[in-house]
């Protein structure tokens, strides 16, 4: 039943709509985006974490789920909505409990993207809400295309100890939408994996996409971005920096995402 975003719900219209847990933080975002608060059983213990969810702070608001299955026997939601990544035996204990859930993949393009966010709205009751979110990555598709129009810029994306996302990736199909091409493909590199930084070096890409800017590493992983190396070639004017709570997950964020990659393209081509 679709619900519009304005409409007051009455007790028994709202009560005709499906109350919700959700067990992975990808999951934990479309279902913040698209159902009513009261929809919201609980979330996964790491919606609440700012690296890997850029609606963290809107988490707190809900109670934060084990991971297990137990605290989800107690809840009785009519619908989980879980990961395929997420632990299959907990996913196989719920359903022979005669829970209904709905899994979701790990999304690879921004088509796939689109797709979910529909499946998440028909499970929540707001196909309309679903509709807007889609059509808003659609307007920020366009001006990301428009922003990069006659560039050709060649990119790759880079995070700790070397990891680059290859072309076969989310972040590859989000740079590929805006017109930039991904690099990985030169490291012979197509879902995602490890590149020396001598590789890295040699492919010469016109930038580096990076999770953060600075100057100071945390750990051993984040130092590699930091080796002298690669300050050489690539220092904050080549390295254009999309937070990764923004890019973790394929969902509605990766409009912000897309705008973020417009306000950077225009800070480097200056």
């Amino acid at each position: 039943m679709a619900i519009s975003v304005g409409l007051r719900l009455t007790p028994a219209l709202a009560a005709e709509l499906p109350r919700i847990a959700s067990m992975n933080v990808c999951t934990d975002q479309l279902l913040l985006t698209l159902a009513d608060p009261g929809q919201i059983l609980g979330l996964s213990r790491f919606s609440r974490d700012p690296w890997q969810s850029w609606a963290a702070s809107d988490a707190r608001r809900y109670r934060i789920l084990s991971g297990g299955a137990e605290d989800i026997l107690v809840l009785k939601p009519d619908v989980v909505v879980a990961s395929l990544f997420d632990k299959r035996s907990t996913r196989e204990f719920l359903k022979e409990k005669g829970f209904h859930l709905v899994e979701f993949g790990v999304p690879r393009s921004l088509d796939e993207v689109k797709d979910q966010i529909r499946r998440m709205g028909a499970v929540v009751g707001h196909p309309d809400r679903a509709t807007a979110e889609i059509a808003r990555l659609d307007d920020a598709i366009t001006r990301a295309r428009q922003a990069a129009t006659g560039k050709h810029y060649s990119v790759l994306p880079l995070s700790r100890r070397g990891w680059v996302s290859g072309s076969d990736s989310l972040v590859s199909s989000l740079l590929s939408e805006a017109g930039l091409f991904n690099a990985a493909g030169d490291l012979g590199v197509t879902s995602g994996g490890y590149a020396s930084l001598e590789a890295i070096v040699s492919a010469r890409p016109d930038f580096i996409v990076v999770s953060e800017a600075g100057d100071h590493a945390e750990d051993e992983g984040s130092a590699f971005l930091l080796h002298p190396a690669l300050e050489r070639f690539y220092p904050p004017s080549k390295r254009i920096v999309i937070p990764e709570q923004l890019t973790v997950c394929g969902g509605v964020m990766l409009a912000d995402a897309l705008d973020v990659l417009v306000k950077e393209l225009k800070r480097v081509s200056r």
